[in-house]
């Protein structure tokens, strides 16, 4: 179980709220409007957060400093982009989302390393996908056979700086494409991996709990 955090009480915060309470997580919503709070079903038993969503006093009151995660989906794009960048830079929270109406926004805060979805493209499965390692795996393709998927890959930081060829062979994947900085890049022999890099792999869908395993880890020490 992880604890996640939400800003926005709207029918998407509501809806991931429910679906990760659903899933066995602790949660916590945050919104300016205690009104916003009725869109939660009666048995919702997360906390509810009066205030602004990236005051730092309210944060702390949500729990972000054990937070697995932080989504931020309120109507404002300045709103979301501001806690959303309070969340991982000033309380290290791992992974975060942003909802982001305008598309030009959006590219530019992919391009700051900021994970966002756009408004146009928009559905609660999005940010599930990008906060809940399980939803990584569900892939973005899936080939005929049924056996192989691509999928975004979580990797622990000990394995920033190291080549790719390396986490393929410790895990038994074969790296597709990076993003990097917002944009895809074709690794080559000598590529690393980076800071704020996002993997996606070509995997066995048989093997996704070894594989989620050994990358959550940081790479053995050579003797």
């Amino acid at each position: 179980m992880a604890h996640f955090v939400i800003m926005g009480c709207g029918r998407v915060g509501a809806t991931l709220a429910h679906t990760l309470e659903d899933s066995g997580h602790s949660v916590a919503i945050i919104d300016q409007d205690e009104r916003a709070f009725r869109r939660l079903r009666n048995t919702f038993t997360g906390r509810k957060v009066t205030g602004v969503g990236f005051d730092r006093d309210t944060l702390k009151q949500a729990g972000v400093e054990e937070a697995y995660a932080f989504a931020a989906v309120s109507s404002g794009d300045n709103s979301n982009i501001l806690a959303t960048r309070v969340a991982r830079e000033t309380f290290h929270v791992a992974h975060v989302v942003a909802r982001i109406y305008d598309p030009g926004r959006a590219e530019i805060y992919q391009r700051l390393g900021i994970p966002t979805v756009a408004a146009v493209r928009w559905s609660a499965d999005q940010v599930l996908r990008r906060i809940l390692p399980e939803q990584h795996l569900a892939g973005d393709y899936r080939e005929p056979s049924g056996r192989l998927v691509l999928a975004e890959v979580d990797l622990h930081d000990g394995w920033i700086g190291q080549n790719l060829a390396a986490i393929e062979a410790a895990a038994g994947i074969r790296i597709a494409f990076l993003t990097r900085f917002g944009e895809g890049l074709l690794p080559g022999p000598g590529t690393s991996y980076q800071e704020g890099d996002t993997v996606h792999a070509m995997i066995s869908v048989d093997r996704t709990t070894e594989i989620s395993r050994v990358l959550a880890k940081a790479p053995a020490k050579e003797s």
